[in-house]
Parts: structure tokens; C-alpha cells; sequence
């Protein structure tokens, strides 16, 4: 069975970069859709990005556009989250989900990772 893996949260002063590493075990993740999700303490969790199996498509939260970048690399299992120009309102636990099709919606996901903290302070 697919488990997922997050890693590369950290503690970045605001305007840093980061990026996020989801990695599949026990099965490939070639066959899932995947997207990104991230909870802030209070807040509800929302979605962040996601991109297709074939990775020709891709999907960003008007709130990451032009800062995040998404990528899968099939050959090493994992897909990635590259976080620049980050602000404290980044700050949460982001968490990656593979699911079949691809979606902004987290009930369409069947594989969550256990999350990885982003904190933005200075």
C-alpha cells in the first residue's frame, strides 16, 4: 500500500525559500495524481497545489501563484514544493495526498503523508 513521506519544513526568515519533498513507499507514485495541502493553527485545511499523473497539468492556490512551484520526478518517486518569496501567513503544516484523479479537492485523495512544519518568522 502507498505511504507518503513529507520532508524540508523548516524555520525561514520571510522572503526565504524552501522546498517541500513528498516521497512515495511502498508502491509507485507514477499512477497518482498528488497535491499539496496545509493547515495553519485555527484554520481549516486548504489546498495549496496539485499536479496531474502525467504531470502536464498543474494548479496553484491564488494565494501561492507565482511564489510555488510543483514538480514530480517519477524516477526518484517524489514530488516537490518550491516555496520562494515566503510570508508568516505561509506558515502551517503541509501535508502531500495522492489520489486518483487529479484535484483541488482533498475528499478526491486516498493517501495523506503525516505533514512537515513550514514556520516563516524573522
Amino acid at each position: 500500500q502507498l505511504q507518503l513521506v513529507e520532508s524540508g519544513g523548516d524555520l525561514v526568515q520571510p522572503g526565504g525559500s524552501l522546498r517541500l519533498s513528498c516521497t512515495g513507499t511502498g508502491s509507485t507514485l507514477v499512477h497518482y495524481a498528488v497535491g499539496w495541502f496545509r493547515q495553519a493553527p485555527g484554520k481549516e485545511r486548504e489546498g495549496v497545489s496539485a499536479i496531474s499523473i502525467s504531470g502536464s497539468s498543474t494548479t496553484y492556490a491564488d494565494s501561492v501563484k507565482g511564489r510555488f512551484t510543483i514538480s514530480r520526478d517519477n524516477a526518484k518517486n517524489t514530488v516537490y514544493l518550491q516555496m520562494k518569496s515566503l510570508k508568516p501567513e505561509d506558515t502551517a503544516i503541509y501535508y502531500c495526498a495522492a489520489g486518483e484523479r487529479y484535484s483541488d479537492y482533498a475528499s478526491e485523495y486516498d493517501y495523506w503523508g503525516q505533514g512537515t512544519q513550514v514556520t516563516v518568522s524573522s
